[in-house]
């Protein structure tokens, strides 16, 4: 797997990464250590901190600060899933149930709060303004790309526009700010920083893309929550806005099912007919134009073996099946 062997590179970094979450997260609060905890345990890819690390071996090494950047870059994302689950009342994720689910929703608003806080607190000490503006940044988009997600939760009229407008700041702009943090923590100098900030925006909304593909054609074991789940919480992405354009009957079952009306099919047989339509291969065509995008802007870059691991990391999202 193209995964495994960048995972391997960066191996020794990766589990500093984790060790020092563990430090990070060690809260005053009983409750809150035991839900920070338990959405440790309930793991991740660790997709940003790789990015983050591979970027700033572009640059000069200061593994601390470094080590640093990606903790920030992993926590503000957990935090981001701990809100995503309460706002969709979410059970299971990754296989495990959610915070809000063993807990209740206050504790996981807190939660997801005090990693966000701990997120701040942890970049304080440096003195690269930079640094702080791009994170800043990331957090004011994501928030706003949550307000809109919420906004347009169970709304038909919905186009593609709005759409790659969330995504961006859901998830694009996070592992946009781990490429270009690692590359500013690493003192790349600018060129090259615009470089990896230009990948991390592309293989982000190409990672995206792939995932509201899985969420329709994966398994219920590979995704660790039900299949459909976007559709199923309210949330119209890149397949279903194709397949409603294409299909009447999947239209006229979402519609029916955001409006909580009878209709003859029902949401698990709009799932079915989206799985089985045109929209995944339109949606993957468009993932793979972003892709192309990051490989184009990769080979802009120093010849180098980070180039060599993020090339396989770009393979590797277009090619997952979970």
């Amino acid at each position: 797997m193209k995964l495994a062997t960048a995972l391997k590179y960066v191996n020794k970094d990766i589990q500093r990464v984790e060790k020092k979450i563990k430090n990070v997260t060690k809260a005053e609060s009983s409750m809150i250590q035991s839900a920070s905890n338990h959405l440790l345990t309930a793991g991740g890819k660790r997709i940003r901190p790789i990015f983050v690390l591979l970027a700033s071996r572009f640059g000069q090494q200061n593994q601390e600060r470094i080590i640093d950047v990606a903790v920030a870059l992993e926590l503000i994302h957990m935090a981001s899933l701990v809100h995503d689950d309460v706002i969709d009342h979410s059970m299971v994720r990754r296989g495990k149930p959610t915070v809000n689910k063993q807990w209740d929703n206050g504790t996981a608003i807190y939660t997801g709060d005090y990693i966000f806080a701990r997120t701040l607190e942890l970049l304080k000490p440096f003195k690269n303004h930079r640094l702080h503006t791009v994170l800043s940044n990331t957090i004011h988009q994501l928030c706003v790309g949550e307000i809109e997600q919420i906004r347009d939760k169970f709304q038909l009229k919905q186009n593609h526009f709005t759409y790659f407008k969330r995504i961006k700041r859901k998830t694009a702009l996070l592992i946009e700010s781990s490429t270009q943090m690692g590359a500013i923590a690493s003192e790349t100098g600018r060129s090259v920083e615009y470089l990896l900030k230009d990948y991390g925006y592309n293989i982000g909304m190409s990672y995206q893309i792939m995932d509201d593909i899985l969420d329709f054609t994966s398994t219920e074991k590979e995704l660790g929550k039900p299949v459909g789940s976007d559709l199923l919480n309210g949330h119209i992405t890149l397949p279903t806005l194709y397949a409603m354009k294409d299909d009447q009957e999947v239209l006229g079952g979402v519609q029916a099912y955001f409006n909580e009306q009878e209709y003859h099919l029902t949401i698990e047989d709009v799932i079915h007919r989206i799985k089985h339509s045109h929209a995944i291969e339109k949606s993957y065509n468009i993932s793979q134009r972003y892709l192309e995008k990051a490989n184009q802007t990769l080979e802009q870059l120093p010849n180098n073996e980070p180039k060599k691991y993020l090339d396989d990391i770009a393979q590797y999202l277009s090619k997952r099946r979970f």
